[in-house]
């Protein structure tokens, strides 16, 4: 069993330790605990895992958040990965700081990343993991916090947050979504 794993953010220095990239920052931290390492490649960086019999490709698209519908379009057909072994990492503004939800199918929820997806896709029924960014700005704000720096508090809570999304995408190749959102979504 074959799995594309699509971690969604910014290519560029200037984005690396943003909110906006904790899809790359979990699967660098994936790539990094399994020894593998990220090799550039059309549309993106990728890399592959076993784990469990399973075999997970790791994608960081280098097509920019709004038009990441490009690189899971391409890797998914030279890769003949179905839909529904396709998970898509993404930061989320609407829930709490840390927190993990996971769902087989969703609207965009004004993510430009989730929208090219489902524009490219033509169709928003593609497994995500929501990774919790909070909402602490002001209103108006809301751009200027999404690429905005973590925090150092916040950076002391991310290693752990980020192995619990690790385990939730090891879950989702080996247990199947409806176990692993059972699992842990509530936690």
């Amino acid at each position: 069993m074959k799995y594309l794993i699509v971690g969604l953010g910014n290519i560029g220095a200037e984005y690396a330790h943003t909110r906006h990239n904790i899809g790359f920052m979990v699967l660098d931290a994936l790539a990094k605990a399994s020894n593998a390492v990220f090799t550039t490649a059309r549309y993106g960086s990728i890399t592959e895992i076993k784990f469990k019999g399973r075999i997970f490709l790791l994608l960081k698209p280098s097509t920019y958040m709004n038009l990441s519908g490009k690189a899971v379009s391409y890797w998914m057909k030279v890769e003949k990965i179905p839909i529904e072994n396709v998970l898509v990492v993404v930061d989320d503004l609407a829930l709490p700081l840390g927190s993990v939800r996971l769902r087989k199918k969703g609207s965009d929820g004004g993510h430009n990343g989730l929208k090219s997806i489902t524009e490219v896709l033509g169709r928003p029924d593609y497994p995500r993991l929501r990774f919790g960014i909070g909402d602490a700005f002001p209103k108006g704000y809301q751009v200027d916090y999404v690429l905005g720096e973590w925090t150092d508090e916040e950076m002391k809570m991310l290693p752990e947050r980020i192995d619990h999304a690790i385990e939730a995408i090891k879950s989702f190749g080996t247990a199947g979504m409806d176990y692993t959102m059972n699992n842990f979504n509530k936690k």
